[in-house]
């Protein structure tokens, strides 16, 4: 026998019927190793065989095997017997009890032919734990059937061969139903009830009823169809579906209702057992299976060059938008035809950014590069030196985005878990219902959980349903790889301080929200991947709350994640990008902590804060925009800090000056427009997309938007806040940018302060409209390819303690009026500060120097005083000009002029005072954390007190 080859062992043994194959597994090690070596043969046989369930992965994947027909046979012969563990001597000893059982348990048959006409007879005539077996054809009973010793009832056949038109009433411990159809009678639409016992269905189909399962009774429910059919379970401890099909509901599916009891079943330590054997196979690593493993976020490469950047999605790699490098990206589009031609058009229609990896000395023509050098000044050792160094190199910037990208890698689930005990907790929680691997299809609704409910849902579809989950009373729901798509409304509903968890889910083409956050609900929404929805991919609306992270959220019709009527969500860590509207809107006094996420690629702004939205956005990515990178509506308010906005197609953060917006310490770079825009004047609707989901139906959360908040979160949101009255720029690094780098346009007042403005494409700071105050204090501006700083006619500004350097046209350009005080204006490669028209300007204190120019040019009607100045000449020789004849407005007195003979005297010209800006104790104390930490104070050189509607610098202070 040792003779013959393995494979004729194989054939031998294909023949065998189970318990035979039992036995020859026990003969020796290397026949235990045959019996297994057949599981696509003789295991698949037999499972496949069975009437008593259906293919393993029926009904969502019956043409994929599963890893192990043995295994799936074993779990599901194990599930089919844990309607026997009831009696208290099995726990003692499994083989006596089954022995003993199995010796006196008779066979009854029900039907034409058999040896009962009705189902009412056999039960009255049955013992404890006998099997009935309905013959073929239709058993209808006239009244209420009464269940009352523990029995088995099966079906002869193929499941369609028997009929059962009757209602049941299980009052016994415990029960089994398989290979039936189940129809109402006529009297009622119950199907099947227990109020105490356990029950166990496999292999059903339920047309046209419902079953009513309540606590301490339980159910384990597999591989059933309810067609047009529900199940209500009230106050389950632990009851298991797995493996149905649920179509044409009129309502929900399955509702879910009451806190799980503490009174427990017997049967629910063996429901706990199966479903953790089921749980830990779901979660083995699956190559062909659901791409989570694929989908960690972002390429090796972020930036090659500086300004392209990739997303993994799914199986499928595309690409932000490169500005420098176009091509190289058509490349890694090529599995996405469309994306393709998208980048294509790009490329072609060109961003006029400046490219990362030329130096500013690219600016600098020849004759200003001698100048220069001839008359190389000490200027770059002021206060925001350290950040200039960092902007001026691109291999330092390129560092500080790979440093991003590796900040900012997508977490997967397991990360998460292992990081997060609550979600941890969650996952692995089982209690209430248990749904695995169901498919709920073509109906109502999907899932109710009310009234402090519990659920767990795992590895199910949901398709074209009205809504999938709905989540509301204080009940919990845990939804675990379900795939939901196609919802006539939204994908998951929570209100009513519903909460849970929402983890590795595939949410996508839902007509609403994928997901709807209201009226407190609280779930943690996980590594969900959130796509290709006609609304928005998550919604917190009217008080909602949550916790939004390491989620992929794209190519949705309107805002990624919507925040509007009070909603309060923590949005972290997630990747927004490809949505066809905003990335993230804030809107109708919305708020929200939204922290370290990847927004990019949107076809609106990155971010949209209007109508009252105050956010505190903190250390995101928003990049590779098709429009503006961050957006502060009409009344939009919000804290903006330590962001990086780079790569916008539109302006970097284009905002209003009276919606107050706080923007500090964010690297604002390479966008195709202005780094910062402040406009006064509404949007126009010809260039911004009107207000997120306009059209979505919130009229409950309107009329209780002036509702209170939460006593607790209030304190902790205004403690977390400066409360300012002007609107705030500073601490910024705006850089590279195709037009100017601060551009304003308003009428209600501003504060820019302590600022790198730096190699803009056009001019640092341009203020073409400002009828009340701007103030420009304690920036760097330097390097750009226009002016310093331009004022309008009849703009107020007041520039004080700046350091203008080294721009490639005039260092400050006024038609305006204010005053230009304690100024370092350097270096400029025309004059130093010219005033035009009707300019009104007190200019004292300054240190001013011009290559080739004038330092101080007064033409046309230029009035005021300029006094107490310190000009060095610079190689022209030329100091102040003023071609007017008529003076008497214009008061020049009390200047010195410099010459230098000696390059040690030119070392020494910013030394006393240090060059400007100045920020008392340098830059250390200045700055936002890279962890987040706030501002705690600034102070300055200015000296005076405070000015009309409160200094600046007070506020501050």
């Amino acid at each position: 026998a040792a003779a013959r080859p393995v494979e004729l062992w194989q054939l031998i043994l294909s023949y065998l019927y189970l318990p035979d194959l039992g036995r020859c597994s026990l003969v020796c090690r290397a026949w235990y190793e045959l019996v297994l070596s057949l599981d696509k043969t003789r295991w698949r046989q037999l499972c496949l065989g069975c009437l008593e369930h259906r293919h393993p992965n029926w009904p969502n994947q019956p043409g994929m095997e599963p890893r192990s027909w043995r295994e799936a046979f074993k779990q599901h012969y194990l599930a089919s017997k844990t309607w026997t563990k009831n009696t208290q001597d099995l726990e003692s000893s499994n083989c006596l009890s089954l022995f003993r059982r199995r010796k006196g348990r008779r066979r009854l048959c029900v039907g034409v032919g058999g040896e009962f006409g009705s189902l009412r007879a056999a039960l009255a005539a049955a013992s404890p734990y006998d099997r009935l077996v309905l013959l073929p054809g239709v058993h209808e009973e006239q009244g209420e059937v009464l269940l009352k010793v523990p029995v088995e009832v099966v079906g002869h056949g193929k499941l369609g061969d028997v009929a059962l038109l009757a209602s049941i009433d299980q009052h016994c411990p415990t029960a089994r139903l398989c290979n039936m159809v189940f129809m109402p009678a006529r009297f009622t639409s119950v199907l099947y009830k227990t109020t105490s016992g356990y029950v166990q269905f496999d292999n059903c189909n339920f047309e046209s009823g419902q079953l009513q399962i309540h606590a301490p009774g339980t159910c384990q429910v597999k591989f059933c169809t309810f067609s047009q059919s529900s199940i209500h379970l009230r106050s389950m401890a632990l009851c298991v579906l797995e493996n149905c099909e649920f179509t044409g509901s009129e309502n929900a599916s399955v509702t879910v209702e009451g806190c799980p009891s503490s009174d427990r079943n017997w049967a629910c330590k063996h429901l706990a057992v199966l479903a953790k054997s089921c749980t830990a196979s779901m979660w083995e690593p699956d190559p062909a299976g659901c791409p989570v493993a694929k989908r960690d976020g972002w390429g090796e490469s972020l930036l090659e060059p500086v300004r392209t950047c990739e997303i993994v999605v799914g199986e499928e790699r595309s690409s932000f938008l490169s500005a420098v490098d176009a091509q190289a990206l058509l490349g890694s589009a090529q599995e996405d035809t469309e994306f393709g031609e998208s980048l294509r058009a790009a490329k072609e229609e060109g961003y006029q950014a400046l490219n990362s990896n030329s130096s500013d000395s690219d600016l600098c023509s020849d004759d200003e590069e001698d100048a220069q050098a001839a008359y190389k000044l000490p200027y770059k050792a002021h206060s925001l030196s350290h950040t200039l160094a960092d902007v001026t190199h691109s291999r330092l910037q390129s560092n500080r985005l790979h440093a991003l990208q590796r900040d900012l890698k997508l977490k997967s689930l397991q990360q998460e878990l292992q990081q997060d005990k609550e979600a941890q907790s969650l996952a692995n929680s089982l209690q209430g219902c248990i749904i695995r691997e169901c498919l709920f299809r073509d109906g109502k609704g999907g899932i109710f959980i009310y009234s402090r409910g519990q659920a767990k849902l795992e590895g199910s579809i949901f398709r074209d349903l009205t809504y999938a989950v709905r989540c509301i009373q204080n009940s919990k729901v845990i939804m675990l790889r379900n795939d939901i798509h196609h919802c006539r409304a939204s994908g998951i509903f929570l209100r009513l301080s519903a909460g849970g968890l929402i983890a590795d889910n595939n949410i996508h083409s839902n007509c609403e929200a994928g997901v709807d956050i209201r009226k407190g609900a609280n779930p943690l929404v996980l590594c969900n991947k959130i796509h290709s929805g006609l609304r928005s991919g998550i919604v917190v609306v009217g008080n909602g709350k949550g916790i939004i992270r390491s989620n992929q959220i794209y190519g949705n019709k309107e805002a990624g994640i919507y925040i509007l009527y009070n909603g309060n969500p923590a949005v972290s860590g997630n990747h927004i990008f490809q949505g066809l509207a905003a990335g993230i809107a804030v809107n109708e006094n919305g708020r929200g902590q939204i922290t370290g996420n990847v927004i990019c690629e949107n076809q609106w702004g990155g971010a949209d804060i209007r109508h009252g939205g105050d956010p505190v956005l903190r250390n995101n990515l928003i990049s590779c925009g098709y429009s503006d990178g961050v957006v502060v509506g009409e009344r939009g308010k919000g804290l903006i800090e330590g962001n990086t906005i780079y790569g916008n197609k539109g302006c970097g953060v284009w905002m209003m000056s009276s919606s107050l917006p706080h923007l500090i310490n964010n690297q604002i770079s390479h966008n195709s427009i202005y780094g910062v825009a402040v406009f006064c004047h509404k949007d126009d609707a010809g260039d911004y997309p009107p207000s997120q989901g306009a059209n979505e139906n919130f009229q409950e959360e309107r009329e209780g938007a002036g509702g209170e908040n939460d006593p607790d979160i209030e304190e902790e949101y205004l403690a977390a806040r400066r409360p300012i009255s002007v609107a705030l720029v500073e601490l910024n690094s705006i850089n590279h940018n195709g037009a100017a780098g601060l551009h304003v346009k308003s009428s209600e007042a501003l504060n820019i302060i302590a600022n790198v403005i730096h190699a803009n494409r056009d001019g640092g700071v341009a203020v073409l409209q400002s009828s009340q105050l701007t103030r420009i204090a304690n920036n760097s501006i330097s390097c750009n390819s226009r002016r310093g700083v331009l004022v309008e006619a009849e703009c107020q500004v007041e520039l004080r303690g700046n350091g203008i350097y080294d721009n490639s046209s005039h260092g400050i350009v006024s038609k305006g009026e204010g005053v230009i005080m304690e100024n370092d204006i350097i270096g400029n490669h025309r004059c130093g500060l010219q005033l035009l028209q009707a300019a009104d300007m007190k200019v004292t204190n300054n240190r001013i120097q011009s290559f080739r120019d004038y330092g101080i040019a007064l033409f046309d009607e230029a009035k005021g005083l300029v006094q107490e100045n310190l000009i060095f000449q610079g190689r022209s020789k030329k100091s102040i000009l003023r071609p007017v004849s008529n003076a008497e407005d214009c008061i020049i007195q009390n200047n010195v002029l410099l010459t230098f003979k000696k390059r040690f005297d030119m070392e020494c010209m910013l030394i006393n005072p240090p060059a400007r800006p100045h920020m008392e104790g340098g830059a250390t104390g200045s700055c936002t954390a890279a962890g987040g930490q706030r501002v705690s104070s600034i102070t300055t050189r200015v000296d005076g007190g405070c000015h009309n509607h409160g200094s600046i610098f007070c506020t501050i202070l």
